[in-house]
């Protein structure tokens, strides 16, 4: 007698083979406004996987059109993420050049800004459905076999759940999806937390509790995933083929990310750098990570994934770090005084605690690092290029840091001129009711300033 996880198994497997599969209407896209963390959930590439460290695609479309640009212009991203700002400038015309960090996102940055859709006689969409019928026959072997998988992976997943997953990623690591296979590698990594079941929300993995899984079948999850990013890889083709789009998976703050960009050639520049004291965006990744098995430990995404990260978390500061940078600020001038003067209060509020946070360590390591982005910044940029970032302030341990001031402050100190600083929302409303927190008003701004 069959169960009813095998009939389930079987239908699936009928629908795919018979063409009866039937994708769930795409979502109607929207501003992104009021998420939560991340990028929009529906718009086109933002929904291909929702890194939370992304901003809005309205957002972006808002401030390329701001900055006016010439056609075709070339526009930079030195903190590309999943290539938010990349994707926007594709849509309007522009070339685009951008450096990301972290290695997994830098690859799906790359995926979404290849111009054209691979040479290949099957849709993506077939490749996914000829994948999950694959897979639906494997499935049971994969259970078998789910023990050796990170205890992280096997908490977020029930057994059924997860022998489809592993069924599939092991198809897609041995080549099965063709010149489609890391499209494929990125529907399954955007279904996982769409499936789990413990709350394995942005930006931190609880496996200890548990959910509803917001999708139960993820073979099919697997497949519309696939058909959307057919759509949207459809309609971007039409972009002019004598544009260019690069990432480079690198550290910003260096020289060698920037090699290959000749000195003024960029004409602007949108980005959202990471925020002080906010959350830790490897290890916000690491189911995706540990499942794929690009690391195993804690060490390994420390040296493997975190090692070219800007530090703005305390999981990223380090003594000898944070003397190397206090160091070297001397070099930008009276924007030291000011970083250094924050930093005794931090440590001052840090010593009156018994294990208070080293936001103290954080501060000089991250301003210098905003500043050699800048100094890079300013030898790509033509004279005379608009620059806009979104930032936001902070207040850890109700020691106020006026970041985007400070950043306006080195960028004029590197020959840039200041514009602007607009308010554009409150920020740390949710955290109103916790009786321990600072009552600092924070606030996301916009600033814009110009290569003299």
């Amino acid at each position: 007698m069959l169960t009813n996880e095998t009939q389930a198994e079987e239908q699936l497997l009928t629908d795919v083979t018979l063409g009866a599969w039937r994708p769930q209407p795409l979502p109607t896209p929207s501003s992104g406004r009021g998420r939560t963390h991340g990028t929009s959930r529906n718009e086109p590439f933002d929904r291909w996987f929702r890194y939370p460290a992304g901003f809005a695609s309205d957002y972006v479309t808002t401030l390329l059109a701001h900055l006016e640009l010439d056609s075709e212009s070339l526009v930079l991203d030195p903190f590309a993420g999943s290539a938010v700002t990349g994707t926007a400038a594709r849509q309007a015309g522009h070339s685009f050049f951008g450096v990301e960090a972290h290695p997994l996102i830098a690859e799906l940055a790359r995926l979404k800004l290849q111009s054209q859709p691979r040479a290949t006689d099957k849709t993506l969409g077939e490749v996914a459905r000829t994948l999950a019928v694959a897979a639906a026959q494997q499935s049971s072997s994969a259970e078998r076999r789910i023990d050796q998988e990170p205890d992280l992976v096997t908490r977020c997943f029930s057994t059924p759940v997860l022998g489809q997953l592993v069924a599939l990623r092991d198809l897609i690591r041995a080549g099965a999806g063709e010149s489609w296979n890391l499209h494929a590698k990125w529907a399954l990594l955007g279904t996982l937390r769409d499936v789990a079941s413990a709350r394995v929300g942005w930006p931190y993995q609880r496996p200890g509790t548990e959910r509803k899984p917001i999708h139960s079948n993820p073979l099919a999850r697997f497949v519309q995933r696939a058909e959307w990013m057919e759509q949207d890889i459809r309609e971007a083709a039409e972009s002019p083929n004598h544009l260019s789009y690069q990432v480079i998976q690198g550290d910003s703050c260096g020289k060698v990310a920037w090699k290959n960009l000749s000195p003024e050639s960029a004409q602007g520049c949108v980005s959202s750098p990471p925020y002080l004291n906010n959350f830790d965006y490897a290890d916000a990744t690491r189911l995706e990570l540990y499942f794929w098995g690009d690391i195993s430990s804690w060490a390994e995404m420390c040296t493997e994934v975190r090692s070219d990260m800007l530090t703005a978390t305390t999981q990223q500061s380090s003594v000898p770090a944070a003397r190397i940078a206090t160091a070297r600020l001397e070099e930008y001038g009276e924007i030291a005084d000011s970083v250094l003067d924050i930093t005794s209060k931090l440590l001052a509020e840090r010593n009156k605690r018994p294990r208070g946070k080293e936001y103290d360590r954080v501060l000089p390591d991250y301003f210098l690092a905003i500043a050699q982005v800048l100094e890079n910044m300013a030898t790509a940029l033509k004279p005379g290029s608009p620059v806009v970032w979104l930032v936001g302030d902070s207040a850890p341990y109700g020691v106020y840091v006026d970041t985007p001031r400070l950043i306006g402050d080195i960028a004029q100190g590197l020959g840039f001129s200041f514009e602007k600083d607009i308010t554009l929302r409150k920020r740390g409303q949710r955290w109103q009711s916790n009786s321990v927190r600072h009552d600092v008003q924070l606030s996301e701004r916009l600033i814009l300033f110009r290569k003299s």
